[in-house]
């Protein structure tokens, strides 16, 4: 079993080459779309979510900051549906991967802060020195916040990574305590497959609420510098 436990976490490969690359394109192509006038439930509730979604997390910004709509409901969009997919067994999820995960989060972070630095320069520069900061105090905490401000894409990118992974690892050893259980002690083997749905449930709303929860990041990051 523990030969096993990060089997799952491995990149996949077909004849020696990677295939992360099509598991990364594969979600988008799993989004229904419709090209008639009036559109099906599934397309109609599928609409509502992302409208709520967008209006809830747009409602902060200026102009300057909805021109990133767009660019924030594919994130969220795409980070769920690779989160989702790879709760399947046998399947891959790219967001435990924290190179993957740092990809996506430094240009974000790096365009948002690039844009305050570019429109608010004497605002962005204000946020490295807290207001009445004591003279002998300023050359360290400017330093201080200099690192808080360069490790913030650091920060999503390890906390969705090690969300994700935590929870892939808590259901591969339920399952595998599952497995053994079955054949020795009946009754605590359904006791503990019981706790393996539970369990899948929560990670599925884990799933969800992380991509929430980084494009959120991302969206105040942005509304900070616009």
């Amino acid at each position: 079993m523990n030969e096993n436990l990060f089997a799952s976490f491995i990149a996949p490969t077909i004849l020696g080459l990677p295939a992360a690359v099509l598991i990364i394109l594969l979600p988008p192509l799993l989004i229904p779309t419709s090209k008639y006038l009036i559109n099906n439930r599934l397309i109609a509730t599928q609409q509502w979510l992302i409208q709520l979604t967008s209006k809830q997390m747009m409602t902060m910004h200026n102009a300057k900051g909805r021109t990133w709509s767009l660019m924030l409901m594919s994130l969220i969009i795409f980070i769920a549906t690779t989160n989702l997919l790879g709760l399947l067994p046998h399947s891959f999820t790219p967001t435990t991967q924290l190179s993957m995960n740092l990809a996506m989060a430094i240009p974000l972070w790096a365009g948002a802060v690039t844009s305050g630095f570019r429109s608010k320069t004497k605002n962005a520069l204000a946020h490295l020195l807290p207001q009445g900061t004591p003279t002998p105090l300023i050359p360290m905490l400017v330093i201080i916040e200099t690192i808080s401000l360069l490790i913030q894409p650091m920060a999503l990118a390890v906390r969705l990574t090690a969300n994700i992974t935590a929870g892939h690892l808590l259901m591969h050893l339920i399952g595998s305590a599952t497995l053994a259980m079955s054949t020795t002690n009946l009754p605590s083997a359904l006791i503990i497959f019981t706790v393996l749905i539970l369990l899948t449930m929560l990670e599925i709303a884990v799933a969800l609420i992380q991509a929430y929860v980084f494009t959120l990041l991302v969206s105040l990051y942005l509304h900070e510098n616009t």
